[in-house]
C-alpha cells in the first residue's frame, strides 16, 4: 500500500494528554452538582457564562418576546428547515412497525417501539449559535412521541438567543432552560431541585459537554458518544481545490480541535488545495478558529488507487464525508464507516448541518464503526414480548428449556420450565429440580 501523508496534525500522545485534562475537569463539575443541586449549578453558570437570573426556566412570555425579535424572513427560513427534518424524520418512523408472529403453534413473539418518557436536548450556543441544533434533537424526538422534552441552550452574549428560542419552541419543546456547558448537562441527567431528571440525554457539543454526557451515560441513556466536529473530503482528478478547501474548512471553523482531512489520489490536488486553505484561511471572518483545527488536526492524505482510498476512509471512519469524485455512488455502495456521506459536488456537509432534513448529530471519534447518528429510533426503546397462548406449546417450550437450563447449572431457572410441564404438560410426577428426561416422554 502506498499510502502518503503530506500534512498531519498532533501526535496522538498530545491528543491523549488533553482529554485526560477535560475528563478530570467535568468530573469534578459532575460531582459538585450531584452534591449541591441548583447552587452549584448556579455558580457555575455565573463563572463560566456570567449567567445567573431567577429562574434558568423561560416563561410563554419571553418565548413570545424571543419570538417576536425575529424578522418574518427569519422565521420563515427556521420553519422551512424544521418542514424537512420533520418531514424525513416521519418517513424513518413510519419505517418501523410493531410486530407479532406466532412463531410455532401457541407461541406468540412481538416487539413494540416505545417511546423515551423524558429527554434533554443541549444546543450549542455559546461560541456559534447553533438553531439547527433544536431541530435535530428537539423535532426528532417530538416525532417519535417523546412525551417531555426539556431543551436547553447556553445564553448568547448575555440573554437567550431568540432564534435558539423560536426553533426550540417550535419544535416542540415542553420546558426551555437558558443553561450552557457542564452545568446544564449535569443539571438534566442529575436533576437538581428545580430541574427535573431526564432519562436521556441527546445533542452535540464541545468536548467538555461531550466528555459529561460520556460520564453520565449509564445512569441516563445518550444519543451517541460525540467528540469534535470531524470532516473528510475524498476527492480525485475531477475535483478542484477551491471546494475542496473550503468544504474542509467549513468543518474546521467549528472549533480548534474539529480534524478536517483530505482524502485523494491526485497528488496535484493535494498540493492545491493546501495552497487554497491558506489562501482561503486570509479571507474567512472565523479563520482565528479555523486555522488552529487545520493547524493541528489537518491532514492530507494521498493514496494510489480507489481502493486504497475506500480502506482508508473506512479506517478513518469519520463523522462527515464528503465524496467528491468521479463517480461518488462507489463510496455509498462501498464504505461501511461513516457517520453521513454527501455524495457529489452539489450537496455538501453544511446542507445536512441545517437545512436538507437528515440528522446533523453524528458520531466521531471511530464510533461510526458501531453505530449512526441520531434519528427518530434513537428515542425508541424496541421491547419485545411473549405469550404462550396453549398447554401444549407451554409444555413442549418447557421441556427443551428444562434440559438447556441444567446444562447451565441454573436449577432455579430449569424448576420454572418444570412447573410448565407438570402442570400444562400433564406430567405430574415430574422430579423437582432435575432435567425433563426424554426418554421418560
Amino acid at each position: 500500500m502506498a499510502i502518503r501523508y503530506l500534512k498531519k496534525g498532533k501526535d496522538e500522545q498530545a491528543v491523549a494528554d488533553a482529554d485526560a485534562k477535560v475528563r478530570a475537569t467535568v468530573e469534578g463539575i459532575l460531582a459538585d452538582i450531584e452534591k449541591r443541586g441548583d447552587t452549584a449549578v448556579r455558580e457555575l453558570s455565573k463563572k463560566f457564562d456570567d449567567w445567573s437570573p431567577d429562574s434558568f426556566h423561560l416563561g410563554q412570555a419571553e418565548i413570545e418576546s424571543a419570538m417576536r425579535r425575529l424578522s418574518p424572513q427569519e422565521l420563515e427560513d427556521i420553519k422551512f428547515a424544521q418542514t424537512q427534518v420533520r418531514r424525513f424524520a416521519q418517513i424513518q418512523l413510519d419505517s418501523l412497525k410493531d410486530v407479532e408472529v406466532e412463531t410455532i403453534p401457541g407461541v406468540v413473539l412481538g416487539h413494540r417501539h416505545i417511546p423515551v418518557q423524558a429527554v434533554g436536548c443541549y444546543v450549542p450556543g455559546g461560541k456559534y449559535p447553533m438553531i439547527a441544533s433544536a431541530h435535530m434533537s428537539v423535532l426528532t424526538a417530538k416525532v417519535a412521541g417523546v412525551k417531555r422534552i426539556v431543551s436547553t441552550a447556553p445564553p448568547y452574549q448575555g440573554a437567550p438567543h431568540p432564534a435558539i428560542v423560536t426553533a426550540m419552541h417550535l419544535a416542540g419543546a415542553d420546558e426551555i432552560l437558558v443553561l450552557g456547558g457542564v452545568q446544564a448537562i449535569g443539571a438534566m441527567a442529575l436533576g437538581t431541585e428545580s430541574i427535573e431528571q431526564i432519562d436521556m440525554l441527546v445533542g452535540p457539543g464541545n468536548m467538555f459537554v461531550a466528555e459529561a454526557k460520556r460520564q453520565l451515560f449509564g445512569r441516563v441513556g445518550i444519543d451517541l458518544f460525540a467528540g469534535p466536529t470531524e470532516t473528510l473530503v475524498i476527492a480525485d482528478s475531477t475535483a478542484d481545490a477551491e471546494m475542496c478547501a473550503i468544504d474542509l474548512l467549513g468543518q474546521a471553523e467549528h472549533g480548534p480541535t474539529s480534524p478536517a482531512v483530505l482524502l485523494t489520489t491526485d497528488e496535484d490536488l493535494a498540493h492545491a488545495t493546501m495552497a487554497e486553505i491558506e489562501r482561503q484561511l486570509k479571507l474567512l471572518p472565523t479563520a482565528a478558529i479555523a486555522s488552529v483545527a487545520w493547524a493541528d488536526y489537518g491532514q492530507v492524505i494521498v493514496c494510489e488507487t480507489l481502493d486504497e482510498m475506500l480502506e482508508k476512509a473506512d479506517e478513518l471512519a469519520f463523522e462527515h464525508v464528503q465524496v467528491l469524485t468521479e463517480n461518488p455512488d462507489i463510496f455509498l455502495e462501498r464504505m461501511n464507516n461513516y457517520g453521513a456521506l454527501f455524495l457529489g459536488p452539489r450537496t455538501n456537509v453544511s446542507f445536512g448541518d441545517k437545512v436538507i432534513g437528515t440528522n446533523h448529530t453524528l458520531p466521531t471519534k471511530r464510533s461510526a464503526r458501531y453505530t449512526g447518528g441520531l434519528w427518530v429510533g434513537k428515542f425508541l426503546k424496541t421491547c419485545t414480548y411473549q405469550r404462550v397462548t396453549t398447554d401444549a406449546a407451554a409444555a413442549l417450550i418447557g421441556e427443551y428449556g428444562s434440559r438447556l437450563c441444567h446444562m447451565e447449572n441454573f436449577a432455579g431457572h430449569g424448576e420454572q420450565a418444570n412447573l410448565r410441564v407438570r402442570r400444562y404438560g400433564n406430567r405430574p410426577d415430574l422430579p423437582w429440580y432435575e432435567p425433563v428426561d426424554v426418554r421418560a416422554e
